[in-house]
C-alpha cells in the first residue's frame, strides 16, 4: 500500500528536516548471540538478530525523530508547524510579487516542501508512534498544516501568480519540459480545489475538506482499533493466538496465514463485525466528498478524484474492470478450484471454502510449487534471508547496495526500527529506509510505504535525499529462532521494498513530483513488479536457506481513504508490472542492461535517452525508454501523461504480438491493459488478482 494524502495544490506527501549522512555502520554493538548461520551479509544480519538495546549514551545529544531536533519531545510538533506556517507566509508573499517565470514554480515547490517537512512527517507519527502524546500532537501538526494547505489553494492572488506564467506562450515555451508538468499540475490542483468559485464557496470548499480531512482520520484510526469478546465464547485451544487480557480475548486483525481454519473464523468474524459508529463516520465522509465534487464542478466524486490519473475518468475505470471481470471468470473458477482442492486435501472433514481460508491455502499452494513441504517453508525465509535477497537482487539489477546503520539518540520510535542506507556503486548515497517491521501494541494492522522526505534539487546544487518508512507487522523473534515469512510475508516485503526503491530512484528537480509522487494508477506498478521477482524461483534460490544450517532451498479498509475512486490502481498497475516483466525480466530477472536507457548500462541515476531533447524527456519511445519509465522512474515521472501520447503503437510489440499502448491519444486503451491484466497469471495461479 502506499500511504500518502494530497490536499489540493500544495501535495502533502513528504519532508522532514533531516541532518547530513551519520556515516555507514553496522548492527555489531549489542547484538545478542543466537544459533543462526554466521554467513549473512551485514544488511541480513541486521534482520536476522535482535538489538539488545541503544547504546548507553549518557551525556550523548538527543536528536528527535529523523533527526528533527524539535522533534525530540510532543511539544516540538507544535514549533515545527509555526516554523513551517511562517516560511509559508514569506514564500507566499515572495513569489506573488515576483514577475512571472521559472523561479515562479521552485518558489511554488519550496512553499510545498516547507509544509511537507511536517506534514507528511506529522502523518506517519500520529498512526505509528508508541507514545500517545506524541501521536495526539502529531496528528494537531496535521490538522493545522492542513487547514493551511487548503487555505492556499483557494488564495485567488497566489492563484494568479502562477496564471500569469502559464498564460504567457513565450514564457512557457521557454520552460523545460519539467518545469512546466509541474506548473500545469499545480494549476490543476488549483482548479479541481474551487479556485474558479465566488469567495464564499471558496470558504465553503476550505470548509468541507478540512471536515473531510477529519473524518478521514477518524475512519483510518477506525480500521486499526481492536475488537475483544469474552473468552469463554471461544475455545479455550485457540486462546493462545490471540492477545488475553482479563476476562477478554483481543482481536487485532485477521491472522489471515494461520494454519488453524478455526483461528482464521474467529478472527474474520469478530475484527470484521458491524461497527456502527465506523459505518456513520463513512457515510458521513461520503456524504461530504460528494458535496465538495459538486460544489467545485463535478458530477461525483469519482470524476473529480480521478482527473490526473492515467484512467482519467470513472467511465474507463468501469470499462476496465468489467472487461477484466469477463476475461477472468474462467481462470478465476480453476483458482477456485485449486484453492478449494489444497483446502480439501488438507482438510477433508472440513472442505468447504470460506472466506477466510484464500490467503492461507494460496500460501500452501505457493510453498509446494517450490517443493517445500508447508510445514518447512517459513524457516527457510527468515527476515535476514529475504533482507539479503532483496540486497542481492538490487545489486545485481540496479548497482545499489543496502547497508545497516545505527540510528542516532532519540531518531526512532521504537528499539526494533533498523535505519538502512541506500547506496548506489557510482551515485553515492540515495536515501535512507526506515524499517518498522514489527508487531506491538497499537501499532496499525496494515503494511505501507511512507514517504518522510522527497528528494529535490536545492538551491545550493545540493540534491535533497529521500527519506522513507516501510511499515509491516511481522513477528518478533523467538529465543530459538529469527522472524521467519509466510508466503504472503514475503511477497508484501517485496513489494513495500519496490515503493521504496521508487522513492529513492524517482528523481525529480522538483519534490512535489518526486518518487511516488505520480497517478495513483500508476505508482503502484514498482512494487507490484516486485512481486513478480518474489514470486521467481531464480531469484528466490539466490536466498532462501534455512536459519539455522544455511541450507539451500469494508469497514476495516483503510484504502477507502487513500485510494478513494482509485483503487482499480492495483488491477491497472498489475496489468503494466506484467508487461514489464515479460518484455524485460521473463528471460533473466538479474538483466540490468534490459532495463536502462541507452547509454546509461552502468548507472541506475539520472538516465536519458540518447534521443533526449533536455530535462530527460524522450523524442520518441524507443523501448529502453518505456522500461527506464516503467521500472526505475529514472526519467522524470511527472512528465509521464504528456509523454505517453507520443507513444506509437507499432513501435512496442511484445513477442505475442500484442502491443503496449497504454494511451492512443491521451485515452486508455482498455483492450490492450485488460489482456495484460488477464493473461497476469504467475505459475497458473492468480487468486490475488481479485
Amino acid at each position: 500500500m502506499l500511504c500518502a494524502w494530497r490536499l489540493g495544490g500544495l501535495e502533502l506527501r513528504a519532508a522532514a528536516l533531516w541532518p547530513g549522512r551519520a556515516g555507514l555502520g553496522g548492527f555489531g554493538a549489542g547484538i545478542r548471540a543466537r544459533e543462526v548461520s554466521t554467513s549473512w551479509s551485514p544488511v541480513g544480519a541486521a534482520f536476522n538478530v535482535k538489538p539488545q538495546g541503544r547504546r548507553l549514551d549518557l551525556f550523548g545529544e538527543r536528536r528527535g525523530l529523523f533527526g528533527v531536533p524539535e522533534l525530540s519531545a510532543p511539544e516540538g510538533f507544535r514549533i515545527a508547524q509555526e516554523n513551517a506556517l511562517r516560511k509559508a507566509d514569506l514564500l507566499v508573499e515572495r513569489v506573488c510579487s515576483l514577475p512571472p517565470g521559472p523561479q515562479t514554480v521552485l518558489i511554488f515547490d519550496e512553499l510545498s516542501d516547507s509544509l511537507c517537512r511536517v506534514a507528511d512527517l506529522a502523518d506517519f507519527v500520529k498512526i505509528a508512534h508508541p507514545e500517545r502524546a506524541f501521536r495526539e500532537a502529531a496528528e494537531e501538526a496535521c490538522r493545522s498544516i492542513g487547514t493551511m494547505v487548503e487555505k492556499l489553494n483557494t488564495n485567488v492572488e497566489l492563484y494568479q501568480s502562477l496564471q500569469k506564467l502559464l498564460a504567457d506562450k513565450k514564457l512557457v515555451d521557454s520552460l523545460d519540459p519539467e518545469t512546466r508538468r509541474v506548473a500545469e499540475l499545480f494549476m490543476f490542483d488549483f482548479e479541481i480545489s474551487g479556485i474558479h468559485l465566488d469567495e464564499e464557496k471558496r470558504k465553503r470548499a476550505v470548509d468541507l475538506n478540512v471536515k473531510i480531512l477529519d473524518l478521514s482520520n477518524t475512519f483510518l484510526m477506525g480500521t486499526n482499533f481492536p475488537n475483544k469478546i469474552e473468552k469463554h465464547l471461544l475455545p479455550e485451544h485457540i486462546h493462545r493466538n490471540f492477545v488475553v487480557t482479563g476476562s477478554h480475548v483481543i482481536i487485532d486483525g485477521l491472522h489471515a496465514e494461520a494454519p488453524d481454519d478455526l483461528v482464521r473464523e474467529a478472527a474474520y468474524k469478530i475484527f470484521l463485525y458491524p461497527n456502527a459508529g465506523q459505518l456513520k463516520c463513512l457515510e458521513e465522509l461520503l456524504s461530504n466528498r460528494d458535496l465538495l465534487a459538486k460544489l467545485v464542478g463535478y458530477s461525483t466524486y469519482s470524476h473529480r478524484a480521478l482527473q490526473g490519473t492515467i484512467a482519467k475518468n470513472p467511465e474507463t475505470v468501469m470499462q476496465f474492470l468489467e472487461k477484466l471481470s469477463d476475461k477472468l471468470s474462467e481462470r478465476t473458477i480453476k483458482d477456485f478450484e485449486m484453492i478449494r482442492g489444497m483446502k480439501m486435501k488438507l482438510n477433508p472433514q472440513n472442505s468447504e471454502l470460506m472466506p477466510w481460508d484464500p490467503p492461507y491455502y494460496s500460501g500452501v499452494i505457493r510453498a509446494e510449487r517450490y517443493n517445500i513441504e508447508p510445514s518447512l517453508y517459513c524457516p527457510f525465509f527468515s527476515l535476514g534471508a529475504c533482507m539479503e535477497g532483496l540486497n542481492i537482487l538490487f545489486t545485481k539489477l540496479l548497482g545499489i547496495t543496502l547497508y545497516a546503520e545505527q540510528p542516532a539518540k532519540g531518531e526512532v520510535w521504537c528499539e526494533d526500527v533498523r535505519k538502512l542506507a541506500v547506496v548506489h556503486e557510482s551515485e553515492g548515497l540515495l536515501g535512507y529506509i526506515y524499517c518498522d517491521f514489527f508487531q506491538r501494541a497499537d501499532k496499525p494492522h496494515q503494511d505501507c510505504h511512507f514517504t518522510i522526505r522527497g528528494g529535490r534539487l536545492k538551491e545550493d546544487g545540493e540534491y535533497q535525499l529521500p527519506v522513507v518508512v516501510l511499515m509491516l507487522n511481522l513477528p518478533h523473534s523467538s529465543r530459538n529462532s529469527p522472524t521467519l515469512l509466510t508466503p504472503g510475508m514475503m511477497e508484501n516485503l517485496f513489494h513495500e521494498m519496490g515503493h521504496a526503491m521508487h522513492s529513492m530512484l524517482g528523481r525529480t528537480r522538483y519534490q512535489h513530483v518526486t518518487g511516488t509522487r505520480c497517478p495513483t494508477d500508476f505508482a503502484e506498478v514498482p512494487s507490484i513488479l516486485m512481486e513478480y521477482f518474489a514470486n521467481d524461483y531464480r531469484v528466490v534460490t539466490q536466498f532462501a536457506r534455512h536459519y539455522q544450517t544455511g541450507q539451500a532451498w469494508q469497514l476495516r479498509f483503510s484504502h477507502l481513504v487513500g485510494y478513494g475512486a482509485k483503487y482499480y490502481s492495483y488491477l491497472m498497475s498489475r496489468a503494466v508490472a506484467s508487461m514489464v516483466w515479460k518484455e524485460c525480466f521473463q528471460q533473466d530477472p538479474f538483466n540490468r542492461v534490459s532495463c536502462l536507457p541507452a547509454g546509461r548500462q552502468g548507472s541506475a541515476i539520472g538516465g536519458r535517452c540518447s534521443h533526449t531533447a533536455g530535462a530527460g524527456s524522450p523524442c520518441s519511445w524507443c523501448k529502453v525508454c518505456f522500461r527506464s519509465v516503467l521500472l526505475l522512474m529514472t526519467l522524470s515521472v511527472p512528465l509521464f501523461p504528456t509523454w505517453i501520447r507520443t507513444l506509437k503503437p507499432s513501435s512496442w510489440i511484445l513477442s505475442d504480438g500484442s502491443t503496449l499502448a497504454l494511451l492512443n491519444q491521451g485515452r486508455v486503451d482498455m483492450n490492450v491493459v485488460v489482456n495484460a491484466a488477464a493473461v497476469n497469471t504467475r505459475s497458473g495461479f492468480q487468486y490475488s488478482l481479485l
